[in-house]
């Protein structure tokens, strides 16, 4: 099932989309403020946002483009009462996907969402290209790190990790997932690796390792990252 999160301030249309979607079948999370989106959409991990543009706290355009810059690649759908081309134009240069005007039709941003959902690749909310963090930047797809603007030296393995907390982001990871997906249980390693590893990364990522702020311990479980 799809996740839908909707950034609108406007409370009838909020209710009116969330009812809308949830009868098509998808999971709907909701935002009020622009201020308050981006830590939604980090910890929601949704697979297509709808944004309005006039949000109290933050623009949503300064929400898409501050998604933009953590990495974060989810399509958003921009919605607003303004229809100058310009605004348009703006939206989609900082990276929105699409752009609907309101007052638009139910079944048109339905059909959007569709057409959007379905151009996403297999297992979409997975992909991670790059990601930002704290003062820490991660790109995944060259295996380089940096934090403070100086270079980090990351394993393979730990790169692995870390996209796999990511990816999950406000989750509890659990070890035997971690075991399963990252090292694949044919290696036969145990959870104390899983913690071993999860100790040295958090000496390269965290300012204080024995008091982490991004990779959180679960007791019993696991790790959530929610950076």
């Amino acid at each position: 099932m799809h996740k839908i999160l909707i950034v609108e301030d406007e409370p009838d249309l909020l209710e009116g989309l969330k009812d809308n979607l949830t009868k098509e079948g998808y999971r709907v999370v909701m935002a009020t403020r622009g201020d308050t989106a981006v830590n939604v959409a980090i910890k929601e991990n949704p697979h297509l946002i709808l944004l309005d543009v006039m949000l109290p706290g933050m623009s949503g355009l300064d929400v898409c483009r501050e998604l933009r810059k953590k990495g974060i690649e989810t399509p958003i759908i921009m919605l607003t009462a303004k229809s100058e081309e310009v605004d348009r134009v703006v939206g989609l240069e900082i990276g929105a996907d699409d752009y609907v005007t309101k007052p638009f039709s139910v079944r048109e941003l339905l059909a959007r969402i569709r057409a959007r959902l379905r151009h996403l690749p297999p297992h979409a909310a997975e992909t991670l290209a790059r990601y930002r963090f704290g003062d820490v930047e991660i790109d995944f797809e060259k295996f380089q790190a940096t934090r403070k603007g100086q270079p980090l030296e990351l394993t393979p393995r730990e790169f692995d990790i870390l996209r796999l907390l990511i990816r999950c982001r406000g989750e509890v990871v659990t070890r035997d997932r971690m075991l399963n997906e990252v090292w694949g249980y044919e290696a036969y390693p145990t959870t104390r690796t899983v913690d071993t590893h999860m100790l040295k990364l958090r000496q390269k990522l965290e300012d204080d390792p024995s008091n982490p702020r991004f990779i959180l311990s679960i007791y019993g479980e696991g790790y959530k990252f929610v950076g």
